[in-house]
Order: C-alpha cells, then sequence, then structure tokens
C-alpha cells in the first residue's frame, strides 16, 4: 500500500472539514482513511514514522493558555471605585496621623483583596482539568508490535488497540470491533452506552450519531475495537470544547454589577460632600488645611466600612446554609446570583432523573407486572399492574412469582448478562451497561437468585450484541447428569422476534407467537418514554460449546418485554413547580434524543411538543434564521440533542435577552455552556472534573430540588444584604452631614472623627452583621425575580435612607444643643451624641429585619444572633461612657440618667416615624 505522508497543515484542514462535512473520517471508507493519514490498518506506524510525525504534530496534548501573572491579579481585586476612596482616605489618615483610621480602612481593602484574588485563581482551573482528563497509557501497534505508550505520544496514523475499561486517548476512525459499547455520555450528553460500528456515514452526521468514531475522554464499556488516530490535542472534539472555554469569560454576578454601580455612586456623593465641606470652610475664612483635615474626616465618616465585610460574612453564611443543603458554593457573589436567577436550562439525565436506569413495567403474554423501587438497589417488589390482562386477587407485592413467562424473563435477562451491581459504601455501583444492570435488580426484586442458576448452569458459549445483531444470546450447560442446557437471548423487540416460533404462557408451556400483540406492548411502552427489551429461551437436549444465531432463528419460544427507564426524582415535578411559581423559567437541555427528553420533562411538570416549537432538537436550532433564534430559545422549554457550541449558544441567547441564566451539567460537552452561565451548576456524584472546575456550584445530591433550595437561599442572601445597606447607610451620611453642617455654621463638631470610627466599625459588626443571620422571610418563592437592571436601592428605599439620615442630624444637633445649653460639656455632649446615633441605629435595626412588615410582625426571637449583638454593643457604649480609658481614647465623659432618658426618647420617635413610612410605602421594596 503506498503511503503518503501527512503534514500538519494537513491534518489540521481535514480536522476543519471534519465539522463542515467535507472529507469528514466518518465519511470515508476505511482504506480512504488510511490512505489520507498514511499508516496500515493491520501494524499500525513503524517507529521511525512515529518519530518523524511527532515534532510535525506535537504532543497529544490540549494547548494551554497563559493567563495574568498574580501581581496583574492582584492587581485587578483593586478596580473598585469604594475601593480608591478607602485607600485615598487611609493614606491620608497616615499622613494626618491618624493610625488607628489607617489601620482599619487598609486591613478592609486587604481582606477584600484576597478574596477576590483567591476566586479568579480557583476559577482558572477549569482549563486545568480538560488536560488531566486526556491524560491516560494506550495499547498501540508499532510496526506489528503491540506496545503501551502515553497517551501524549501518539500521533495522527497510529493504530489504537481499546478493550473494556480503557479511557480513549485520542480522536479515532474504527477499523475493527468486536461488541464494542462506549460510554460518550460526558463529550455528548448521550446517556446510554452507545454502539459502535464500522459502517460509513453520511458527512453531515452530528458528533453523538458518529458510531464508526470514537473520541478523546469517552470510555469504552464492553467489547474491543481498533482505530487509526485522526486527530490529537487541540484538534479533537475534546480539543474543541477546550477552545470554546478559553473563549468564555465568566459573566459578571448581577451583585457585582450593581455593587459596583452603587460604590460609583456613592463615591460621587462622599467627595462631592467632602469638596462642599472644604470650600464652605475656607469662604468663612477658615485655614486650608484645617478645611482639608475636616473633609477628609467627613469623608471618613460617609464611607461604609464595613459594607465589603458585611457582603462578604453574608455570602459566607448563605455558603454555608447552602452547603447544609447540598450546594457547594466556589464562588461567594454567586450565592446572590442565585436569588437574581430568571432561568434554569438544567441537564436531564442526573438531574431530573435518578441517573440509574430501572425496569419499570414487564410484559408477558400472560399479563402486565409494574416494579416498584429506583436505581440499582434491591429494594423493591413486582405486582400485576392495575388494569392489566392478569388480575391477582391482592395488591400485596410477593417474591413468588407464579406466572412462569414472567420468571423465565426475569431469569433470561439477568442471565443473558455481562453486567454486575455491588454495594460499595452507602450506594450502589454499577460495573458494565446500565441497562444489563436493571435487568438484574429486576431479577431480584422477583425473588430469583441467579448465582444459583448459574452455578448449576454455567455459561458454556455467547453471542455478543453488535449493532447489526441486535440482540445476545447466551448457552448455558446444565450440570445435572442428565446434561443438556439453555439459552436464553435478549435484545430489540423485532429482532429477538424474528428469533422465536411462539410464546410461554404462564404455566410454563408454548403456544402461537401473537407478533402483533407483542408489538403492540411494545410500541405503547415506547411511546411512554420506556426503552424495551424483549427476551427468549429454549432447551437444548445436548449442550454444545459453540452458539450460532443461525442455528436459533425460528427455534425459541418468547417470554416477556422488560421496559425501563432513567426514572424522574421524586421531588424535580414539586421543584419545578416552584421555581415557576417564583418567575423562574425552567428549560431542558440535552444530549439526548428528543422523545426521551419530552417524555421526562412531561413527567417534571414541563410541557413541550415538537410540533408547536417547545421542543427542538440540535438539527432544528441550526436551521433557525440568526434573527429568530432568540424567540425560538425563549418559547421552548426542551432542547435535545444538542452540541456544546449549542448548549453555549442558547446561553448567550437568553443572556442578550436580559436574562440572569443558570446552567446545570456533568459532562465535558457542558463546561463551556457552564461558564458562560451567570451561574454554572455541576453535578457532585456523577460530574467529571471538567464540569466541576468550570461551574459556580457543586451539588452533592445531583438533585433538581437541590437548586430550587439554592435559589431560595440566594434570594434571602440579596434580601440580608438589602437589609443591611439599608440600616448603615442613614448613618453614613448623617455622619457626613454632621460635620457639614458644623463646618458651615463654624460650630464645635457633635462628634469627632475617632468617635465616627467608633460608631462605625462597632456597630457594623455587632448589630449590622447580625442581619445576615436573618431566616428567610414568608413568600420568599411567591414572588418574581427580581429584574437584572434593577438598582440596589429602589426609590422607596432610597427615600427611607434619607429620612433616617434627616432624623438622626436634626435629633443629633437639638441633642448637642440641648446638653450644652443646660450645663454640660462639650464632652459629656458628644457623649450624648454618640450613643444616640446608636440607640437609634439599634431601634432601626428591629425595623430592618423586615423592610415591608412592621416590627413587631418578625417577632423578638426570630434572630437570636441580633438580640446578642444588641447585648454586645450596649456593653460597649456602657464602657465608651464610663470607664476612664475609653474616655481619654475617644474623648468622651460619663453622662447622667436624664439624657439617657432624652437618647431613648428620640431613638423611639425616629422608629414610630419609620413604622409609619413603612406603612405608607408598602409598595416599591
Amino acid at each position: 500500500m503506498a503511503k503518503t505522508r501527512p503534514t500538519r497543515n494537513r491534518q489540521a484542514k481535514t480536522r476543519r472539514a471534519d465539522n463542515a462535512g467535507d472529507t469528514a473520517h466518518h465519511g470515508l471508507p476505511i482504506h480512504e482513511v488510511v490512505l489520507l493519514l498514511g499508516t496500515d490498518a493491520a501494524r499500525g506506524l513503524g517507529p521511525d514514522e512515529v518519530a518523524r510525525r511527532r515534532p510535525q504534530f506535537g504532543a497529544n496534548e490540549l494547548p494551554r493558555a497563559h493567563g495574568p501573572g498574580i501581581a496583574r491579579k492582584l492587581g485587578r481585586q483593586f478596580n473598585n471605585p469604594l475601593v480608591y476612596v478607602l485607600l485615598a482616605a487611609g493614606m491620608v489618615t497616615v499622613f494626618l496621623g491618624e493610625f488607628l483610621d489607617s489601620a482599619v480602612i487598609l486591613a478592609v481593602v486587604l481582606v477584600n483583596t484576597l478574596i477576590g484574588f483567591i476566586q479568579e485563581v480557583r476559577a482558572e482551573a477549569a482549563l486545568d482539568a480538560l488536560h488531566s482528563l486526556v491524560r491516560t497509557r494506550a495499547a498501540v501497534m508499532r510496526g506489528g508490535e503491540r506496545k503501551q505508550v502515553p497517551s501524549e505520544d501518539l500521533v495522527p496514523g497510529d493504530l489504537v488497540l481499546l478493550g473494556a475499561g480503557d479511557k480513549v486517548p485520542a480522536d479515532l476512525r474504527l477499523v475493527r470491533l468486536s461488541a464494542l459499547r462506549v460510554d460518550e455520555s460526558a463529550l455528548t450528553g448521550e446517556s446510554d452506552p452507545v454502539s459502535k460500528d464500522e459502517v460509513v456515514l453520511p458527512r453531515l452526521t452530528a458528533v453523538a450519531d458518529r458510531r464508526n468514531m470514537l473520541y478523546s475522554g469517552t470510555l469504552v464499556t464492553a467489547g474491543s475495537g481498533a482505530g487509526i488516530v485522526v486527530a490529537i490535542g487541540g484538534e479533537t472534539e475534546l480539543g474543541e470544547i477546550h477552545r470554546l472555554m478559553g473563549t468564555v469569560q465568566p459573566a459578571a454576578t448581577p451583585l457585582t454589577l450593581k455593587l459596583a454601580r452603587f460604590s460609583s455612586t456613592l463615591t460621587v456623593a462622599i467627595l462631592a460632600l467632602a469638596a462642599v465641606a472644604f470650600l464652605a470652610g475656607v469662604a468663612r475664612g477658615e485655614q486650608p488645611g484645617q478645611m482639608f483635615t475636616a473633609a477628609v474626616a467627613l469623608a471618613v465618616g460617609a464611607i461604609p466600612e464595613g459594607l465589603p465585610a458585611a457582603v462578604t460574612v453574608t455570602l459566607a453564611i448563605g455558603v454555608r446554609r447552602m452547603a447544609r443543603r447540598r450546594a457547594v458554593v466556589r464562588r461567594l457573589p454567586v450565592v446572590e446570583t442565585l436569588g437574581s436567577t430568571t432561568v434554569i436550562c438544567s441537564d436531564k439525565t442526573g438531574t431530573f432523573t435518578e441517573n440509574q436506569m430501572t425496569v419499570r413495567s414487564v410484559w408477558t403474554p400472560s399479563g402486565t407486572y409494574d416494579v416498584t423501587g429506583s436505581g440499582y438497589g434491591p429494594e423493591g417488589h413486582i405486582r400485576p399492574a392495575a388494569g392489566g390482562e392478569r388480575q391477582a386477587d391482592t395488591a400485596t407485592p410477593t417474591r413468588e412469582i407464579e406466572d412462569e413467562a414472567l420468571r423465565v424473563c426475569l431469569l433470561g435477562g439477568a442471565a443473558c448478562n455481562d453486567s454486575a451491581v455491588r454495594r460499595e459504601g452507602s450506594s450502589w455501583q454499577v460495573r458494565g451497561d446500565p441497562t444489563e444492570a436493571a435487568m438484574l435488580v429486576a431479577a431480584g426484586k422477583g425473588g430469583i437468585i441467579v448465582s444459583d442458576f448459574l452455578a448449576a448452569n454455567p455459561r458454556g458459549a455467547e453471542l455478543p450484541f453488535t449493532s447489526e445483531r441486535q440482540f445476545m444470546a447466551t448457552l448455558h450447560a446444565s450440570t445435572h447428569p442428565s446434561g443438556g442446557g439453555t439459552v436464553f437471548a435478549k435484545g430489540a423487540v423485532e429482532r429477538v422476534l424474528d428469533l422465536c416460533r411462539g410464546e410461554m404462557g404462564a404455566d410454563g408451556d408454548t403456544r402461537p407467537l401473537r407478533r402483533h400483540v407483542v408489538l403492540n406492548a411494545a410500541h405503547a411502552f415506547a411511546d411512554s418514554g420506556l426503552r424495551v427489551l424483549a427476551t427468549a429461551t429454549m432447551s437444548l437436549p445436548v449442550a454444545g460449546g459453540s452458539l450460532a444465531a443461525a442455528e436459533l432463528r425460528g427455534r425459541m419460544t418468547f417470554t416477556g418485554l422488560q421496559a425501563m427507564q432513567d426514572p424522574p426524582r421524586q421531588a424535580a415535578a414539586a421543584s419545578v413547580q416552584a421555581c415557576q411559581q417564583a418567575g423562574v423559567a425552567v428549560k431542558m437541555i440535552t444530549g439526548d434524543h428528543v422523545r426521551t427528553a419530552v417524555t421526562v420533562a412531561a413527567a417534571v411538570g414541563l410541557a413541550a411538543d415538537s410540533a408547536a416549537g417547545t421542543a427542538l432538537t440540535g438539527e432544528e436550532l441550526d436551521a433557525i434564521p440568526a434573527g429568530e433564534f432568540p424567540d425560538a430559545v425563549e418559547r421552548a422549554t426542551v432542547f435535545a440533542r444538542v452540541s456544546p457550541e449549542q448548549k453555549l449558544r442558547l446561553i448567550r441567547a437568553l443572556q442578550a435577552r436580559g436574562h440572569v441564566a443558570a446552567m446545570t451539567g456533568d459532562g465535558v460537552n457542558d463546561a463551556p455552556a457552564l461558564r458562560q452561565a451567570n451561574v454554572g451548576i455541576s453535578m457532585g456524584r456523577t460530574g467529571t472534573e471538567v464540569a466541576k472546575e468550570a461551574s459556580d456550584i457543586v451539588l452533592t445530591d445531583d438533585d433538581f430540588a437541590t437548586i430550587e433550595a439554592a435559589v431560595e437561599e440566594g434570594r434571602n442572601v440579596f434580601d440580608n444584604l438589602t437589609k443591611f445597606i439599608v440600616w448603615t447607610l442613614p448613618t453614613n451620611m448623617a455622619e457626613g452631614l454632621v460635620i457639614l453642617v458644623a463646618i458651615v455654621l463654624g460650630a464645635a463638631l457633635p462628634i469627632l472623627p475617632t468617635q465616627i470610627l467608633w460608631i462605625n466599625m462597632t456597630t457594623a459588626v455587632a448589630l449590622g452583621l447580625m442581619l445576615a443571620f436573618e431566616p428567610k422571610e414568608p413568600g420568599l418563592m411567591s414572588r418574581p425575580p427580581r429584574a437584572p437592571g434593577r438598582p440596589l436601592l429602589t426609590w422607596a428605599l432610597t427615600v427611607r435612607i434619607l429620612l433616617v439620615s434627616a432624623l438622626l442630624v436634626a435629633g443629633t444637633w437639638w441633642l448637642f444643643d440641648h446638653e450644652l445649653n443646660n450645663g454640660a460639656t462639650v464632652a459629656e455632649a458628644r457623649t450624648s451624641s454618640v450613643n444616640l446615633f446608636v440607640a437609634v441605629e439599634v431601634f432601626y435595626l428591629f425595623s430592618c429585619r423586615s423592610l415591608v412588615r412592621p416590627a413587631w410582625r418578625t417577632g423578638p426571637f426570630g434572630n437570636r444572633w441580633l438580640l446578642a449583638g444588641v447585648l454586645v454593643q450596649g456593653a460597649g457604649q456602657l464602657a465608651l461612657t464610663y470607664t476612664p480609658l475609653m474616655n481619654d481614647l475617644f474623648h468622651t465623659a460619663p453622662i447622667g440618667p436624664d439624657a439617657w432618658l432624652r437618647i431613648f426618647g428620640l431613638a423611639l420617635a425616629a422608629s414610630l416615624v419609620v413604622g409609619v413610612d413603612k406603612r405608607l410605602r408598602r409598595q416599591g421594596f
């Protein structure tokens, strides 16, 4: 055979053509692929040729992207207007000798910078996980000799040998195989192992349907085969996903965007306030240096130093609550983003379903039977179905089988079987094909001990399942002295019926085969979204050592149908309904077949119909004009047989329409969309490491119900953050305005900068942060999600902040003047002013536990952390007022009981005014 030496350009061209439908390897006969790649289908490449090609094509590994260095990553964390002001204030306070102020401010900046840096480093781990996915050792033929080589040493043209349990090391065109089945779920989303063959396919065949190809990163579950390497490294389908991930920049979270806009607005307001104070003082004839110091003090007072810490702590508490509900959060801001989610795009397998194939019904010529229980555990029974042909006197489940056809059907499905189910820890694990595992479990539920049968009737020969034959058969020779043997077959209904001459009755006798009745029953199961396999048997007087398909045709007895599915999770339907009631749209995106997807969608409460355009396939998506694509995506609820590129396009289309999109997935094919989504959610049990690293949240139970719970927690987090901001801003604003008024009037300051710092830091920690522990309010999941463009503070909340700030300014000046006019010293008057600020904050804190409901309806013991914080703050205020050390440090002085009465009277009055405002402004929050 003449050989041609491919070049790297030819290989790249071939890889690109594979996508376009030109000279695609799956569309070429084997001899043309061999010729194109200059190899030998039996002997593989010679060692010298491999050595020549390796520099040409490089290593079989995914390219590594070089991201920004550590310094640049750290620098990016400071890109926030509020951080700029904090840094400037910190430096100025150092220059002015206010070292306590500067230390606190700079510590806040450092903590938030470190958190952001850690989050960015974690995000980059997604691409690294892809590199580990393709590393393995491969068996190859080199010059006619079988060798084991590292997967990174493969070159195009290598002949790779594969068996059950092997990971596919590169993209291969199959040249020979034997009963080869491959788990491609991580790449394509196909839930069942795929049977492979060598047939030439149309060049436009989708990746998921290319039966003559094997793709890097997938897993051989059964059989064996050999294939020629047609693509390595970045040129593989896995490499294409790697390229897609490299082009995706994670979307900024709504909280990040809102805080950025809020920080910018707040920064402008603080700087404007400080500038007014400076200019007013200079205009009154004060020294510019003194006015600059006063302006800095005003800015420090107006900056909500506790806000960054409050955001971090509130999100961290949300992370802990989500972890208790089996959702592990990898990026803090995403906690709140879930609460803003307007659409959830969920994978089918393992999220809406159990990801455990389960036999649901068994049909025999004498009756229909229901199989209870789900998954691979032995819990469950087999009992006559309601309305079936054969009825029992009682619906009580039993393991005593009276229908002989049912017993043989179950036994045949378990004996003609290459899988195993074993208990590992608290869960049941499958080795082999999930469909065969389901038949093993069904036999156990019927009380059949397969091991006893196999001990007495060991397997002597078999016909493995192939895509052409579409059935498997096994011969079991009896160890009894009488000899003989039994043949079992299982497979596609039509193919098994072709083997049969009759059907088995309940008494075990054979009667004429009613083919049309069997087919009608099979079609009824299939229309319900169930996968159906048929079983048959025959007895041999003498068991030989071989089995041929021709010997079985027309000689076997049909015993029954086993209908199975990956059952929907019990809580999925209720969770979907809860999300829809909360205004969150739910869509299913899967690589599985559209009929299977629509059936599962209906079971969990998602209406989908191919004819109505609410269920679309990947092929149909490609046919939709670009201008109509967003509308079609908005209408549809199920997307089936979609590729990684299409998943990414779907998420981008939803985001372009203003949605905050959450995406779930478990496979490599989901990784680009997971990274693009506002919230990427991966499966902790069945998910690949690539999917986990690309996601923001990992579900430890792979359950859609956990997503609904996480959305609820996310909404509560945003509520509590809003409550903190509405609570803290009036104090900061009032502190700045009090100083501004003093400068403008040329009067003594009612509160000093050091006292402002005391108020801000102690109340933020002891009082404000306690709002992070606030429990969920009633009706949290009954209201629609917040519009993505809605500001952090609505107009109604802004008015409330201004109202409380005005009450604080007016009350402070009245109290300060009253104390001075009644003989108090300046230190005593300032101490009263400081305590008034804190007292108003305490009363206002209880009001902020709900932004709509009156304080008395929230319950005094609903948040015990808040009560503890009030006690701690009260002790601190007493120490500030009455201990000599604190008097010296903060320029305070002891005050009498009458001053306390005035303080609490003003605080109570302010609280009553806020209560009236709540009653008048129930909307707009």
